[in-house]
């Protein structure tokens, strides 16, 4: 198996339950609140370490009490923190989660904090680990040169980028072309493409809008109706697996790190993403994101049985 780093943020979650999501101006009495280690960069590595990668995260917190969630989660799972920086004057981000009870449907507020400050020096000091690694993952949480910079390290040392493009911000030309896969939702990849993502056909035209900017591999996101998968000119949507969602919010990032997980165990494309729904299938069951993803046992457990 190949050594791989997830690149990204680091957030505490807090997350409460209500009835109904609020509207402007309007407090709802909760039925829940939970606080936990959360971000898309971390949620991610804690899915790929728990599926068994051998995976490194680097982010940034602040000096502060939430700086434990990250750690102290860290050491419980056994994950290497020997790539965590930190920051003397911004605070460990965090990410403020309203979930409908009823529907399981969202709201997310996110404020960085100390992951937005990635400074170039710190960069710099991560050619070693780069160097060592066939797969970057990053996302879009952090500050963007900071990405920029570690793709080019990549580039230089021949580790493939993937970039998980949420939350969606505009990413240069320059990016894409050093970038090996992305794997937006059918949202981000509206935004990032202009093409309303609804079907294969359509799917297809968006992953030609990357193929155009130098992107060697698309995956688009579509919910509860699969995974669109382009690769070496075979195209086609696996279907999600039908289960009974709880909490839907880390199912994305639950995707991201299966997919870095199961690719850097060789596996083609297409069995990554089918490894990638299981574990997103899985995390929805449970609340939360980081303490939804499921162990490597569990996934076995789950594709056996579907």
């Amino acid at each position: 198996m190949g050594k791989v780093v997830v690149f990204g943020s680091f957030v505490v979650d807090l997350m409460a339950r209500s009835p109904h999501l609020p509207i402007a101006g309007e407090t709802v009495k909760g039925s829940m609140f939970k606080m936990g280690p959360g971000g898309k960069g971390f949620n991610q590595c804690v899915a790929a370490h728990k599926a068994g990668a051998d995976v490194t995260m680097v982010t940034k917190l602040g000096r502060d009490t939430f700086a434990n969630v990250a750690l102290d989660t860290m050491k419980e799972l056994g994950m290497d923190e020997s790539h965590i920086f930190f920051s003397d004057e911004s605070e460990t981000g965090i990410a403020l989660i309203l979930v409908d009870e009823n529907t399981s449907q969202n709201e997310i507020i996110i404020v960085p904090g100390a992951c937005n400050t990635i400074t170039e020096e710190e960069t710099d000091g991560l050619e070693e680990l780069i160097k060592g690694a066939e797969y970057v993952l990053m996302q879009l949480e952090v500050n963007q040169d900071a990405n920029e910079r570690v793709a080019e390290l990549a580039e230089k040392y021949g580790c493939k980028v993937i970039v998980n493009t949420a939350p969606y911000s505009k990413i240069s030309d320059e990016f894409l072309s050093k970038t090996y896969m992305v794997t937006p939702n059918e949202v981000e990849a509206e935004e990032l493409t202009g093409v309303h993502v609804d079907s294969l056909d359509s799917a297809k035209k968006a992953a030609e809008y990357f193929y155009k900017k130098g992107v060697k591999k698309v995956i688009i996101t579509l919910g509860s109706r699969g995974v669109f998968v382009s690769s070496d000119g075979n195209e086609e949507i696996i279907p999600a697996f039908k289960v009974n969602a709880v909490d839907t919010t880390g199912a994305g990032d639950a995707f991201n790190g299966g997919l870095l997980c199961a690719l850097a165990e060789g596996k083609s494309l297409e069995e990554a993403a089918r490894f990638a729904n299981a574990l997103a299938a899985l995390s929805v069951q449970k609340l939360g994101t980081t303490p939804s993803m499921p162990t490597r046992d569990e996934i076995e457990a789950f594709l056996k049985e579907h």
